[in-house]
């Protein structure tokens, strides 16, 4: 029997390594950090617990493997636009509507009753024939003569111009806009075929897990522990060998060779076939990278009753941000002079002291570099003036929490990079829609999982690569 060797410790490397094991195969997994999770990581201080990485979870039937207990979030996002007005976001759709009737009118409520319907269509025709199955020549084809599902999935227009479609309120259109950027996507750019992802998280809910999400990479790990697979921490995989057009294994950063017949790599797949298995064609298109992430870990005395487990506060022009953070042909991308603001704050006492919260704000934000559409972010003193305009932001738009800190500390997109080897700290790897590079590689018996790759970036998608995959190996030849 051959050993599988899995590349990185993420939830796309953790699940696809339970997986195998659990189908008789002996795994090992090669993590270049001393933790395991990704971008799925947890920082405490002083009593404070934080997620650093992704802080919503969807489509909670994808994450049987993990089996977490659960708390559903209801509103599952409270948006706060700029002129004040508030919608609490629910999983139950006449509530939904009858929020924003509420909120913004009836007409409002009739507009996204219509979206919902077309966005229903979109999600069932990308669950059905895109999320779940590799994507090859015979995939493709598949969908091509499934007439009605290109025709919801609307190839060839953007998310904002269906919003404009179907909804007249400019601050729903507004709500539509940002889940362009849960895959990293301009949504100026961005396929209509992400209205599947307000879809998901309505449908389906949005949820928390006790003690934060972090506890998932630490029950993936346990399970893949349980199942017998061998997670080697601190060491770095350099380079994929091949003989023959197929895999024969891995080299380690200290020179040592790991004979295997099965290589699944976790790891962005820009670094895949830039540095570990050098492969320019495939190289084409991975340069457009996702947006990245400024994060604030604040540590907050008091409570704060105005805040529900996840906030958004827009800006006045949505447009201008998305000018900054992306760039244009004219001018260079920029942190946001005036950014979209999203606070998770989780009224949880395992992951605050008593009497105070523990906020994580995250700010869209370009991606690390010193190109035209990056930010070198490591520019002496930026991290620091950003954090503090951001927070007189956030005190413009009614939060003022300045005289509240215990502390504040500050991750930018550089600070991912060096974490998590995400070349330029981009969150969602290529920037996109749901069709990313494919899963399978140039060689033989080389596999790839995780945000970079098909079917995208998010908890959900990064676990349903991880299937895909387990299932394409298949079982071990007894």
């Amino acid at each position: 029997m051959s050993r599988i060797v899995v590349i990185g410790a993420g939830v796309g490397g953790l699940t696809a390594a339970a997986r195998l094991a659990a189908a008789g195969h002996s795994v090992v997994v090669f993590e270049r950090s001393g933790e395991v999770g990704g971008k799925l990581a947890v920082y405490e201080r002083d009593g404070f617990r934080f997620d650093t990485g992704p802080s919503l979870l969807t489509l909670p039937q994808v994450f049987t493997d993990a089996g977490p207990e659960l708390v559903p979030l209801d509103p599952v996002v409270r948006h706060v636009f700029a002129d004040g007005t508030v919608l609490d976001s629910s999983a139950v759709h006449a509530e939904f509507l009858a929020r924003i009737s509420a909120a913004l009118g009836e007409e409002a409520a009739h507009d996204w009753d219509r979206f919902w319907r077309r966005a229903g269509r979109i999600w069932d025709a990308s669950w059905r024939s895109v999320l779940r199955k590799p994507v090859t020549p015979a995939s493709l084809a598949a969908l091509s003569w499934r007439v009605g599902d290109l025709a919801a999935i609307a190839p060839g227009r953007s998310l904002r111009a269906l919003g404009r479609r179907y909804l007249r309120d400019p601050r729903l259109r507004t709500m539509l806009d940002r889940y362009a950027t849960y895959t990293g996507a301009d949504p100026r750019r961005a396929p209509a075929a992400l209205a599947a992802v307000p879809y998901a998280e309505l449908a389906f809910g949005g949820w928390y897990v006790p003690g934060g999400l972090g506890t998932l990479a630490t029950a993936l790990a346990g399970r893949c522990s349980a199942a017998g697979v061998e997670i080697v921490r601190n060491a770095e995989v350099r380079k994929i060998t091949t003989e023959g057009g197929r895999v024969t294994g891995v080299r380690l950063a200290g020179g040592e060779f790991v004979p295997a017949g099965t290589v699944v790599s976790n790891v962005d797949a820009l670094t895949v076939y830039r540095d570990l298995l050098p492969e320019p064609r495939r190289l084409a298109g991975l340069t457009d990278r996702s947006l990245g992430g400024f994060v604030l870990l604040l540590g907050v005395r008091g409570e704060t009753p105005s805040l529900a487990h996840h906030t958004v506060f827009f800006p006045s022009h949505y447009d201008g941000e998305f000018d900054d953070i992306f760039g244009s042909a004219s001018r260079r991308a920029r942190p946001a002079g005036d950014p979209t603001v999203f606070v998770t704050r989780a009224a949880d006492p395992a992951v605050h002291p008593a009497g105070c919260e523990a906020w994580f704000v995250l700010i869209n934000a370009p991606r690390h570099g010193t190109g035209w559409r990056s930010v070198d972010w490591r520019r002496p003193g930026l991290a620091d003036a950003y954090a503090d305009h951001v927070l007189a932001v956030l005190a413009r738009r009614g939060l003022d929490v300045r005289d509240r800190l215990v502390f504040s500390e500050t991750r930018t997109p550089f600070d991912l990079a060096e974490a998590t080897a995400a070349p330029g700290g981009a969150i969602y790897g290529t920037a996109g829609g749901l069709m990313r590079p494919v899963n399978h590689g140039p060689v033989d018996g080389l596999h790839l999982v995780g945000g970079s790759v098909h079917p995208g970036g998010g908890l959900p998608m990064v676990t349903l690569s991880a299937q895909i995959v387990a299932d394409r190996i298949g079982p071990a030849d007894r």
